[in-house]
């Protein structure tokens, strides 16, 4: 009780002090801010797509939490996840659908604030109007697999 006291009232001064706004008081205490996410190319995604990795990694079997960020009119084939992924959308539409084949009309739009809960092995394709930022969180390993091999950019 004591050491949760005493990380509780540095945490307190800390903010009445300025400290920086990303930083970590422990392996179980993290907060970061979103102009201090550092952004990266996502290999297993076609080009434009960026990820913030922000508790993982993705390839391990543990919890993660990323931010994903697609630019405007992106589209991502049809994939499937090995584990079960929980997709909140903080900006922008996301726009999926279920099937073999991306298909525009068999989308369904949510928009900021939306949650999607997407199965292990679920056959599942996105596309975006404007740019768009999802939160992804699961237990790992995670990874993107193409329903056709000839989409993955990785083997382009």
């Amino acid at each position: 009780m004591r050491s949760t006291l005493a990380a509780l009232s540095t945490t307190l001064v800390l903010a009445c002090l300025g400290a920086p706004a990303v930083w970590a008081q422990s392996a179980t205490h993290m907060m970061v801010m979103p102009d201090q996410m550092k952004w990266a190319d996502v290999p297993s995604l076609p080009p434009g797509a960026k990820i913030s990795v922000l508790e993982g990694p993705l390839s391990e079997a543990v919890p993660f939490t990323a931010r994903l960020k697609f630019p405007a009119n992106y589209q991502i084939p049809a994939h499937w996840h090995p584990v079960i992924e929980h997709v909140t959308v903080i900006s922008g539409t996301f726009n999926i659908g279920t099937g073999d084949k991306l298909d525009a009309s068999k989308t369904i739009a949510l928009p900021a604030g939306s949650v999607a809960i997407m199965q292990p092995k679920t056959p599942h394709f996105v596309w975006t109007n404007d740019e768009t930022i999802i939160q992804v969180h699961g237990v790992g390993p995670s990874g993107v697999n193409y329903v056709n091999p000839a989409d993955d950019p990785r083997k382009k």
